[in-house]
């Protein structure tokens, strides 16, 4: 449904707003052995994703996912058009003034930073790219009729893709794309995040996002799932009565902050007593203060969340207020406030490999914002291509930068 509020802003607007913009220009050194570090920034509508210089904020240019698409849209039959019709209606009630197209919903790249893993959201596949050569090295079908969040073992060799409308999510091998096994999930799964050690797979799942607040209770298993990543069977699963959204586990494996469909804020919750220690109820900004829970962009109030290297802080994005605050996790009160224009969307937050930053996704903007967890103070806002979404950090030879687009997304 329309949401009134997404009008307002683009992304010169949300720039010059800014004070200072990070230019595509100024570049760092690459370092002694030829690599680079980079933020990597998937731009949804656009189909590409950007490469940010990790020291400088320059961006340094983009790399598209979607050469075959005139290919793909060829080999599909009537069924496939309108599961792509349906997708693409759904994704456009976030932001009807940019339309439901989403060709990349998440990515990530191999642990030697030459092969891009992108889940092509609405397009239903998943694909793997070569960054030097640009040449495609496999595509495979994802089942239902949206490829959403995925990620990537710590050895590189599987891919865990969540499979909307179907209740599972899907594990590829990463080599040649092939279909390797499934696992059972709540309804609409989402985020996928393995363990450190690569041993188990977290999946959250957000429920029917179609359907009215009014009928919360229909939108299915609102849960999230600890997952043996060699057997592929469910260990432990926890229950919300909303939809989990964007979730971060602390250092200590038992400590988790989530999202969670229409709440202005987010909670802080014990996996091992299975309990929420908090609820964290942050304030609605004036615009957000006069929207209905119906008009909230898939149903999420604050969609991002990030935790800094020392654990101490969080970096929480108000998605309808259009803010980002600073978190002190002991006392869970806010240390510093982001605005930004109304109609920003921002949308998700990573913490900077460094752990000393957050990167914030303003879909609506074209842009990344960089908030210095220290000093809770933006230091950066990067133009990047049409509707960013999910980010990555990543090191990537000098060979893939050499070979990007000049194009900022």
């Amino acid at each position: 449904m329309p949401l009134p509020r997404k009008h307002l802003i683009t992304a010169a607007t949300l720039l010059l707003t800014a004070g200072f913009v990070a230019g595509p220009t100024a570049q760092a050194p690459a370092s002694a052995d030829g690599t680079r570090s980079v933020l990597i920034v998937g731009n949804a509508v656009a189909g590409t994703v950007s490469f940010i210089d990790a020291q400088t904020y320059a961006n340094l240019g983009s790399f598209s996912v979607i050469p075959d698409l005139a290919k793909v849209f060829a080999g599909w039959n009537p069924l496939q058009w309108v599961d792509y019709g349906i997708a693409n209606a759904d994704e456009a009630t976030v932001d009807p003034s940019v339309g439901g197209t989403r060709y990349i919903d998440d990515f990530s790249l191999s642990p030697d930073g030459t092969t891009i893993y992108v889940s092509r959201a609405n397009l239903d596949d998943v694909a793997a790219f070569n960054l030097e050569t640009h040449q495609e090295l496999w595509v495979s079908p994802v089942d239902g009729i949206h490829s959403d969040h995925l990620a990537l073992s710590p050895d590189g060799t599987k891919l865990v893709v969540s499979a909307t409308t179907s209740a599972e999510a899907e594990v590829y091998n990463t080599v040649n794309g092939a279909l390797e096994g499934k696992f059972t999930t709540g309804t609409y799964p989402h985020q996928n995040t393995f363990t450190a050690d690569g041993k188990y797979i977290y999946n959250e799942s957000i429920g029917v996002t179609a359907l009215p607040y009014a009928l919360n209770a229909l939108k299915g298993a609102l849960q999230l799932e600890k997952v043996d990543a060699s057997t592929l069977q469910v260990v432990k699963v926890w229950t919300f009565p909303y939809g989990l959204r964007p979730f971060v586990i602390a250092p200590d494996g038992t400590t988790m902050y989530a999202d969670m469909s229409y709440l202005n804020g987010f909670i802080k919750y014990d996996l091992n007593s299975s309990q929420t220690l908090a609820t964290v109820q942050q304030p609605y900004s004036a615009t957000a203060a006069s929207e209905s829970y119906d008009s909230y962009p898939q149903n999420s109030a604050h969609h991002g969340i990030a935790l800094s290297s020392d654990a101490s802080k969080l970096c929480d994005v108000g998605t309808i207020d259009d803010y980002t605050k600073i978190v002190n996790t002991s006392t869970l009160t806010t240390t510093a406030t982001v605005t930004y224009p109304t109609g920003s969307i921002p949308y998700w937050a990573l913490t900077s490999a460094d752990g000393q930053y957050c990167y914030v996704s303003l879909s609506a903007g074209n842009a990344v914002s960089v908030i210095n967890y220290a000093t809770g103070t933006e230091v950066a806002r990067i133009p990047v291509g049409d509707f960013p979404q999910r980010e990555r950090n990543a090191t990537v030879p000098g060979a893939v930068i050499s070979a990007l687009s000049s194009a900022i997304g």
